[in-house]
């Protein structure tokens, strides 16, 4: 199948596929969100989700809107909380009470069977994953009850490095590694119990080293095309071609950081116009666009277009079975036009049947690819 530049499938396609055609569709679909950070930044702190908000990208009646049938929820800190074992626990002590008190609007899987029996009862299926392997606390036995518990995938680094793994933020600043022998171990385990290993936030090296030793498909849960925004947290064509191989999915992440490479040169010309022109103090991108009033922000909204420009790349490269959705919702700031919360997923199925894609090819990426990982790992 050929596909053609984003400009072009926007601009002919208008007039090629109905708004209803797009709703029909993603109904059909199984829509599975492979990341998404309202429980760290949420749930835990006591917002009620069940209820509209009126801050943050997700709510329960929000994901009704967006016909988001399963959600991974992201267990995560920063990596330099105490004891964050103890902690994640305490994230997943959040989601299971939220199910327990509203068991008739959400269910939690532990597997494909799971999601099919929570879909069939009409409920929100969620799921849950780890950001960041310094939740294990260097302890097998923690990775092991974070499996009993629930947890179905473990990012292995965040943008800090494990003891065990090295990070793509600590990998740009020289300081390589990847994998010690702690940390192979930590993938095999992770093999053994069916535990998806994710790639995203880890370094090249670290890519490479999994990548020798695992036996199951992966996930690179929320990163983006380096080709398209050279940015560290984006995959390489060289990662890209060796995910497929394995017989991963790569989630396709929404952050507009990651999507646009024009983002941050955009960002410090608008914090110098709005806010002050020159720093006292140098502060990071995502501080700068913090300050910026709401009608700087619009400005910087990515299009969609940009999204789907990612997801063709992939398709390109990879082929049309390794490409999900991992949308980064509630843990970021500046998202793209048209996809501004979890409520706005048919506009991106629109804009693929725009671009010509079958709906079986759609669904693939909807959540089609990421079942197949899930069901690989216990085989």
């Amino acid at each position: 199948m050929k596909f053609f530049p984003i400009f072009f499938c926007l601009l002919f396609g208008g007039a090629l596929f109905a708004q209803q055609q797009a709703a029909n569709l993603h109904k059909e679909a199984i829509v599975i969100d492979l990341h998404n950070d309202v429980l760290s930044e949420s749930i835990i702190k006591g917002k009620d989700i069940t209820k509209p908000l009126t801050n943050g990208h997700t709510d329960f009646p929000r994901l009704r809107e967006g016909g988001v049938d399963v959600q991974f929820f992201s267990v995560w800190c920063d990596g330099t909380v105490v004891k964050p074992f103890e902690y994640a626990n305490r994230q997943i002590d959040a989601l299971y009470k939220l199910v327990e008190q509203h068991a008739d609007q959400i269910t939690l899987a532990k597997n494909v069977d799971d999601i099919y029996k929570g879909l069939q009862q009409g409920k929100i299926v969620a799921m849950l994953g780890v950001e960041g392997g310094h939740m294990i606390e260097n302890r097998l036995e923690n990775l092991d009850s974070l499996y009993q518990r629930g947890v179905r995938y473990l990012t292995l680094t965040w943008n800090n490095s494990t003891d065990w793994a090295s990070s793509a933020a600590d990998e740009r600043k020289g300081k390589h590694g990847g994998l010690t022998d702690f940390g192979k171990q930590v993938v095999k385990r992770m093999n053994a119990l069916g535990m998806v290993v994710d790639l995203s936030h880890v370094g090249e090296q670290t890519v490479d080293d999994v990548l020798k030793i695992t036996d199951k498909p992966v996930f690179v849960s929320h990163s983006d095309v380096y080709s398209i925004n050279p940015h560290h947290r984006n995959l390489k064509d060289k990662q890209i071609k060796a995910i497929a191989k394995n017989g991963g999915v790569i989630g396709v992440n929404f952050y507009a950081d990651f999507l646009d490479p024009t983002f941050r040169r955009k960002v410090s010309g608008l914090y110098a116009r709005y806010v002050r022109s020159q720093d006292s103090v140098v502060l990071s991108i995502d501080k700068k666009y913090r300050l910026l009033p709401k009608q700087a922000k619009q400005q910087l909204a990515p299009p969609l277009s940009l999204v789907v420009d990612h997801i063709n790349y992939l398709v390109q490269l990879a082929g049309i079975d390794h490409v999900g959705i991992g949308a980064d919702f509630d843990g970021m700031d500046a998202t793209p036009a048209e996809l501004d919360d979890v409520s706005a997923y048919p506009h991106l199925t629109g804009a693929l049947i725009a671009c010509g894609y079958t709906d079986e090819m759609i669904k693939k990426i909807l959540g089609g690819n990421v079942l197949r990982v899930l069901r690989a790992q216990n085989q």
